[in-house]
Formats: C-alpha cells, sequence, structure tokens
C-alpha cells in the first residue's frame, strides 16, 4: 500500500515541471513574435508603434527570460530564447558602443536641438547651455511668442544674433533655428508633414554652407499614427552632392522604428549612437517617470559626423536637450 501510494504520488507530481517548461516555451514563442515585429518593420497601429520604443527594455527582459528558461531546463525555450537575445543584440548594441569616428580635419560646428514643451522650457537654462557648449546653431521646437522674448531677454539674440522660423501662441506648432553665423531661409526641400519645420542654409567660416533641417512630426498617439509617419516619410533623404545635411529635432521616433530607420539608410548617421550615447534617453522629463526613451536626435549625412554627444535636463520641458558636437568635411 505504502509503494502504490508513493508511487501514484509521484505520478502527480512529475506533471508539474512539464507544465512549466511549456509555459517558458510559450513564453519564448511571445518573444520570439515580438522580435519578428521588430526585424521585420511590422509595427502598425496605436499599440505596436509606441510599444517598439521600448526594443531596448525588451531585450532586458529577454536576456532575464533565457535565464529563467535555463533554471526551468526547457530545452525549447532555451533554443528559442538564445536565437531572441541574438537578434535584440544586434538591433540595440551598436548604438551603446558607436564606432563612429570624426572625420580628421572637419570644421566643428556645435549644435543644439531642444524642445521648449509648448514654451514652457527654462529660457535661462537654454541660452546657458548656448553658451557653455558653445553652441553654433540651435534647433527650438515649440516655440511659442512668450518663449522666444525670454530667450531674447536671457541673451539668446547677442550670443546666436541670426534668427530664422515661426513662433506660435501656444502648442508645438512653432519652430526655430538661433545661429552663430549668417544664414538664409530655403524653401521647396520638402513639403513638412506635422509641426512648422524650417530649412535654413549656415554659412560657417572656413568653408561652404551647411544646409539645417529642424524636425518635428507629430507624435504617434492613437489619432495621428498615420499623419507621424508620413511626417517622418517625408523628410528629405540624404544628399550626395550640394550642402552637407544636418536633421536636428525632435522626431518622435527612436532608433527601432522602420520608418526612422529607413531614413537613416538613405545615407543619415544618428550622432548619438555613433558615439555610443544612443541608448541615453531623452523623454519624458519632469514627470513621475524618469526619462525612458531617446526621440530626439540629430542626423548627419555622409559629410559629416559626431566627435561627441551630451543630454542635458531643462526644467519646464518633457524633453531633454540633446548637443552633438559635429566635424563637418569640406
Amino acid at each position: 500500500m505504502l509503494v502504490r501510494e508513493a508511487v501514484e504520488t509521484e505520478r502527480r507530481a512529475r506533471p508539474r515541471p512539464v507544465w512549466r517548461r511549456r509555459v517558458a516555451a510559450g513564453v519564448a514563442v511571445l518573444f520570439a513574435a515580438g522580435t519578428s515585429v521588430r526585424l521585420g518593420g511590422l509595427e502598425a497601429g496605436v499599440f505596436l508603434v509606441p510599444m517598439v520604443s521600448f526594443t531596448p527594455y525588451f531585450a532586458v527582459a529577454a536576456l532575464l527570460t533565457l535565464g529563467v528558461a535555463a533554471l526551468l531546463r526547457s530545452r525549447a525555450a532555451i533554443a528559442i530564447m538564445l536565437a531572441v537575445c541574438a537578434c535584440l543584440a544586434w538591433c540595440v548594441l551598436p548604438r551603446a558602443i558607436g564606432g563612429g569616428e570624426a572625420s580628421a580635419g572637419g570644421r566643428a560646428l556645435r549644435v543644439l536641438t531642444a524642445n521648449l514643451n509648448g514654451g514652457r522650457g527654462d529660457a535661462a537654462v537654454i541660452v546657458d547651455l548656448a553658451r557653455r557648449l558653445d553652441v553654433d546653431v540651435l534647433s527650438i521646437q515649440e516655440l511659442t511668442y512668450s518663449a522666444r522674448e525670454r530667450l531674447a531677454a536671457a541673451g539668446l539674440t547677442e550670443l546666436l544674433p541670426y534668427h530664422v522660423g515661426r513662433a506660435d501662441f501656444r502648442g508645438p506648432e512653432g519652430s526655430g533655428v538661433y545661429s552663430r553665423h549668417p544664414m538664409t531661409e530655403r524653401t521647396g526641400l520638402f513639403q513638412p508633414v506635422g509641426h512648422h519645420m524650417p530649412v535654413v542654409e549656415v554659412s560657417p567660416p572656413g568653408g561652404p554652407a551647411v544646409e539645417v533641417v529642424v524636425v518635428h512630426p507629430v507624435a504617434p498617439v492613437p489619432s495621428t499614427v498615420p499623419e507621424w509617419e508620413a511626417g517622418l516619410s517625408a523628410l528629405p533623404p540624404a544628399p550626395a552632392s550640394g550642402p552637407p545635411r544636418i536633421l536636428a529635432g525632435d522626431f518622435n521616433a527612436t532608433l527601432d522604428h522602420a520608418v526612422f530607420r529607413r531614413l537613416l539608410d538613405t545615407g543619415y548617421t544618428d550622432a548619438a549612437a555613433s558615439t555610443g550615447q544612443g541608448l541615453v534617453p531623452t523623454w519624458p522629463h519632469g514627470r513621475s517617470l524618469p526619462p525612458l526613451v531617446a526621440i530626439d536626435h540629430v542626423l548627419t549625412d555622409g559629410r559629416a559626423s559626431a566627435a561627441g554627444v551630451q543630454v542635458f535636463d531643462v526644467p519646464g520641458s518633457d524633453h531633454r536637450a540633446l548637443f552633438a558636437d559635429l566635424r563637418i568635411k569640406g
């Protein structure tokens, strides 16, 4: 009788680890599906587009899941998660390692981009950053009339006397460019979809002009995902001739969004990723959560590169300011 009871007890206990291994394999399949969305650029709609922004965190979760699968000795889950982790490492690690080298002997051009959160960003902090970092070009998004006046009162127009742009009474529509060097506005380069996106040619000393585009498509909230994708798709591709081109601003997209990666594939390089700073988040700032994702970028075409990138907090703004120390060939 005792032997029979022991056998029955063993039989009841035996399915439990099998059940756990099956659950682990099921979870691994879900991770594989999520990874396929990222690899294939399959994100679409109000759920997947925001979720793809969190791919680096998804990669960390995948690594932890691999550890759990190993503890459970689920061969299927281990095999799937090894492949998932390898794919995600291929996607994420390069932006933390960098590897881009500044153009030898290139002209320095120091670019700062900042989103003022409907004009609420601290103007004095912006001007202090421009002064301390010896900024040549400042790209401003969500520029209101009152913010423009506060920037001028803080000394921006003396520091960067040339200005092109359009302010707005409130909200995200206004944008502008401030420059240390003479510049002229250029029209007809592309048809902006989203907020105001001025294009200028800056004429720094010692070489030809550099083209700067202020970027600010709409955010991919449920009602604007198609407009967000259209705004990024409308941005001008990297040129092979003419003035070197720089795109700087709030792209409302990360390096994991397919539409953003297609823009990079035209010949642009992300300054933060090329210097190993691609995982430093820029949004949201000043809320209950810490900054989580990098949606503010400076892109350069093949005739420029980044020597260094830094990110700074701006009180009053939900974005952190991004500074790129660039080197321009020619």
